[in-house]
């Protein structure tokens, strides 16, 4: 997942990019400007889940794919990009003493780490990390891990339409594009009642978490974003310096003005040059904001 983005920013950019949500699949064709659309689903049709099947309504989902994308000739087969759910997928920041240098040894230790803290079968699912900077001796590495059964259903319909997903990638990992590298900063996600949190200090990303909310309310939001900043100042040594949000509309400045009172942090939104990013299309703007900048 995490390899395909570098990729795909070493050649050409793909013809189109989708992100996909349980409300709909937001989509991009990719030229000298993007084009971007939107068309929602049917209630029911996903189910977005790490440990079963997300496809409930393969029909329905077809539909919309085609819709979005058309039917392209099969011996002209394009690349795309496909921004996964981040309730799909378990991300993790894992911190090793000693990482060995062999890709093959690098994979085998990952999922060796994260046999016991997963509820489905390491060696089968589908593995991507990228190994950050080295830091006082510890080598922090971010690991994407999701049951290929989960991946396959989401590609299959863009390949009956001829696409070809070369990049696969989740949509908090693809929104880090619009936060800025500076600092020590905060990313609190919200996709209906998943919340996904991502603490990174200047460039690295030392944290993430996922997790279902009993419901998208502010006191549930407070509950886990009052835990995580505690354990920033007792892990990282210091206060976070600023909480950025994404998927709170139309509640943004409502959220602001709680999170400020309860986190004592500087609140702002996310932003991107082609709109404000919400909660079915923050992945797809960052990484439309990736191939700008690359």
């Amino acid at each position: 997942m995490l390899d395909g983005l570098k990729y795909l920013l070493q050649d050409p950019p793909p013809a189109m990019a989708f992100e996909i949500t349980e409300a709909g699949i937001s989509a991009a064709r990719i030229g000298s400007r993007a084009e971007l659309d939107f068309q929602s689903l049917k209630p029911g049709t996903l189910a977005v889940s790490p440990i079963k099947e997300n496809v409930v309504d393969p029909d329905e989902f077809v539909k919309v794919v085609r819709s979005l994308a058309g039917t392209q000739n099969a011996r002209k087969r394009k690349d795309v990009a496909l921004i996964l759910p981040d309730f799909s997928a378990r991300i993790s920041v894992l911190d090793f003493d000693q990482f060995p240098g062999d890709p093959k040894e690098q994979a085998a230790l990952i999922r060796f780490r994260l046999k016991r803290s997963v509820p489905f079968d390491v060696e089968s699912a589908v593995l991507g990390y990228h190994v950050q900077p080295a830091n006082a001796g510890r080598t922090d590495v971010v690991v994407v891990l999701t049951p290929l059964e989960i991946v396959s259903r989401y590609e299959a319909p863009f390949r009956t339409a001829g696409m070809n997903p070369g990049l696969v990638t989740t949509s908090s990992l693809a929104a880090l594009e619009l936060a800025p590298e500076a600092g020590l900063s905060v990313i609190a996600k919200l996709t209906g009642r998943v919340l996904t949190v991502l603490v990174r200090d200047k460039a690295v990303l030392k944290l993430v978490r996922c997790l279902e909310l009993p419901s998208p309310s502010l006191d549930d939001i407070v509950a886990v974003l009052v835990p995580t900043f505690v354990y920033i100042e007792d892990n990282l040594g210091r206060a976070a310096e600023k909480l950025l949000l994404c998927g709170f509309e139309p509640n943004t400045e409502e959220a602001s003005r709680v999170l400020v009172g309860e986190l004592s942090v500087e609140v702002e939104g996310l932003r991107s040059p082609l709109g404000t990013p919400g909660e079915n299309n923050a992945g797809l703007l960052g990484y439309l904001r990736s191939i700008s900048k690359n």
